[in-house]
C-alpha cells in the first residue's frame, strides 16, 4: 500500500477519534482487537476476481467485492452463527455467507434487488433451466412472428397511460413487442423459483453497464440518458438524428439489439453460475426496511452492510423501473416507492431524529447554503440513526457490525459521512474504534463517473474511496 494511502488513513482516523469517548473494554477485548486488525488490512482487493459464482448474474451499481464480506465472515463467525445484511442490495454478503455455510438474513426495500438475490442463491436444475429457456425463446419468437396484433393488444392492456408513455420514450415499438412476448412466456412458468430466475435474466438484458435493448445508455450506473441515434450492425443510422456525427457514437449511440437473441445469449452466459445443489443454509431473504427489522433482540452474530450514499447519488430506482414495469409495477407506484428509500429527497412529512452534535453541525452547514438540501441531509442521517439503532438492537453482545459507506459533497460541503455515522453509532451504544479505508476499483464498482479524478467534479471527489466502519456491541 502506498505511503499516501497510509497517510490518508491516519488523517481520517485522527479526525474520527476526536469523537471517541473513553470506553471500558470488556471480556471480548480480543474480538475488538481482531476487528481493528482487519480494518487496518488491505481492503482494496484489487486484481482479485470478483466475478465468480453468481455474483455477476445481473448488473448492479456500487457492489462491494465479495472478498470484503468473506474476510469478516471467515474471521468473525462460526458455522452456526447468523449473518445479517439489513440493506442487502445485490446480495453480496448473503451469497458469501451462503458459500461459507453460515446462516444469513437479508432485507431490502427494492423489489428488483430481492429478485436478484433470490436468483443468485437458489439452486436450480441446469437441464430444466435449458429446457425452459428453449421453450420461452422459441414460443416467444413464434408469437412475435405470427401474432403481432395480439401482442400489441396485450401490450396496450398491460400498461396504464403514464407507464406506456415512459415505455414509448425508452423502447422502440419492435422491442416492446419482443419483450412482451418474452415476459408472457416467462409468466407461464408455474414454478416460482424458475420464474424468478428468468425474470432476472429478462431484466439483465435491459439494465446493463453498456448496450441493452432499450434506448438508454448508462442504466447500469443508474444515470440513464436516451441515445441520439440507433445503428444497425453495419453502423448505419436507423433511428434518431439522421445527420448525427457517428464519431460521437460511444457516448450517444448504440446498436439495435434483438431481445430474443440477447435473452438466449444471457442464458448461455449465466447457466454456469447456477447452483445445482445447496451449498449451506439457504439465506432468508425478506422485503423490508432496515429501520424496522422483524428480528428478535440480540439474535444476530455479525452484520455486514453498505448503506446508500447521501443525497441520492446512486438512484437505484431510476434504472430499476426499466425492468420493474414489465413485472406489473406502474410508474406512479415506483415513484412512491422511491420516496421510501434511504437518501430520498422528500422531506415535507418526514419525522426527523435528534442527531448528535457533529452530525447536526454538518446538516446546518449545508442548510446555510440551501435549506432544502439541508433537510435532505438531515433525513439521511435520521434514517441512518434508525437503521444503526436497529443494528444495535438485534446484534448480540460482544459482536460486530461492519458498515461500508461512501462520502458525499452537498452544495460544496463535505458531508463527512463516515465520521457522522461513527458518531451516530456511538450515540446509540456502539464502540467504534477504527475506520478502514479502501480505494475503489471504479470499473468493477460501476460508479456513475469516469476513471480519472477530476478535482472540479463534486461527484468525482466523493467516489474514489469508501470507508469501512467497525461497530462493536459490548457486554
Amino acid at each position: 500500500m502506498s505511503k499516501e494511502t497510509d497517510t490518508n488513513k491516519m488523517a481520517v482516523n485522527e479526525q474520527l477519534t476526536l469523537f471517541k469517548k473513553p470506553q471500558k473494554i470488556f471480556k471480548a477485548e480480543n474480538t475488538l482487537d481482531k476487528v481493528v486488525e482487519l480494518l487496518q488490512s488491505d481492503l482494496d482487493f484489487h486484481n482479485q476476481a470478483s466475478n465468480k459464482n453468481s455474483h455477476t448474474l445481473h448488473s448492479f451499481p456500487a457492489k462491494f467485492p465479495p472478498q470484503l464480506p468473506m474476510l469478516f465472515i471467515s474471521e468473525l463467525t462460526d458455522f452456526d452463527d447468523v449473518v445479517l445484511d439489513p440493506m442487502a442490495g445485490s446480495g453480496t454478503t448473503l451469497l458469501e455467507a451462503y458459500l461459507a455455510n453460515r446462516k444469513s438474513i437479508g432485507y431490502d426495500i427494492d423489489p428488483l434487488a430481492i429478485k436478484i438475490i433470490r436468483a443468485k442463491i437458489t439452486p436450480l436444475n441446469k437441464a430444466l433451466v435449458r429446457k425452459y429457456a428453449e421453450r420461452i425463446y422459441f414460443r416467444a419468437k413464434n408469437e412475435f412472428i405470427q401474432n403481432k396484433e395480439n401482442l400489441t393488444k396485450k401490450l396496450n392492456e398491460r400498461f396504464d397511460a403514464k407507464t406506456k408513455q415512459f415505455l414509448d420514450y425508452w423502447f422502440l415499438p419492435v422491442t416492446q413487442l419482443e419483450l412482451m412476448a418474452l415476459i408472457e412466456q416467462i409468466n407461464e412458468l408455474e414454478d416460482d423459483e424458475y420464474r424468478n430466475f428468468f425474470e432476472v435474466i429478462f431484466s439483465s438484458i435491459i439494465i446493463t453497464k453498456s448496450g441493452g435493448v432499450s434506448l438508454a445508455l448508462d442504466l447500469g450506473h443508474t444515470r440513464p440518458h436516451r441515445i441520439k441515434s440507433l445503428l444497425n450492425s453495419n453502423g448505419e443510422i436507423i433511428w434518431g438524428k439522421e445527420n448525427y456525427d457517428i464519431s460521437k457514437k460511444q457516448f450517444s449511440t448504440k446498436i439495435l439489439r434483438n431481445s430474443f437473441e440477447e435473452f438466449r445469449k444471457k442464458i448461455d452466459q449465466s447457466i454456469y453460475k447456477i447452483f445445482q445443489r445447496p451449498i449451506g443454509p439457504k439465506p432468508d431473504i425478506r422485503y423490508g426496511n432496515s429501520q424496522d427489522l422483524s428480528l428478535d433482540d440480540e439474535s444476530v452474530d455479525l452484520i455486514i452492510t453498505s448503506p446508500p450514499y447521501a443525497s441520492n447519488a446512486i438512484d437505484y430506482m431510476r434504472a430499476h423501473k426499466f425492468s420493474l414495469i414489465w413485472f406489473g409495477y406502474t410508474i406512479d407506484e415506483l415513484t412512491k416507492k422511491r420516496n421510501e428509500y434511504i437518501g430520498a429527497e422528500a422531506t415535507s412529512t418526514f419525522g426527523f431524529e435528534d442527531l448528535p452534535e457533529f452530525t447536526l453541525q454538518k446538516v446546518n452547514e449545508v442548510a446555510k447554503e440551501d435549506i432544502n438540501r439541508g433537510k435532505v441531509l438531515k433525513r439521511y442521517y435520521s434514517e441512518m440513526k434508525k437503521s444503526i439503532s436497529e443494528m444495535y438492537r438485534v446484534l448480540k453482545p460482544g459482536k460486530v457490525a461492519i458498515v461500508v459507506v461512501g462520502n458525499s459533497i452537498m452544495k460544496g460541503i463535505d458531508t463527512e459521512t463516515p465520521k457522522c455515522l461513527q458518531e451516530i453509532g456511538r450515540s446509540v451504544g456502539f464502540i467504534s474504534p477504527y475506520v478502514g479505508i479502501r480505494r475503489l476499483d471504479r470499473n468493477k464498482r460501476m460508479l456513475p463517473t469516469g476513471k480519472e479524478k477530476e478535482q472540479q467534479s463534486q461527484i468525482q471527489q466523493r467516489m474514489h474511496e469508501e470507508y469501512v466502519i467497525g461497530f462493536y456491541k459490548s457486554y
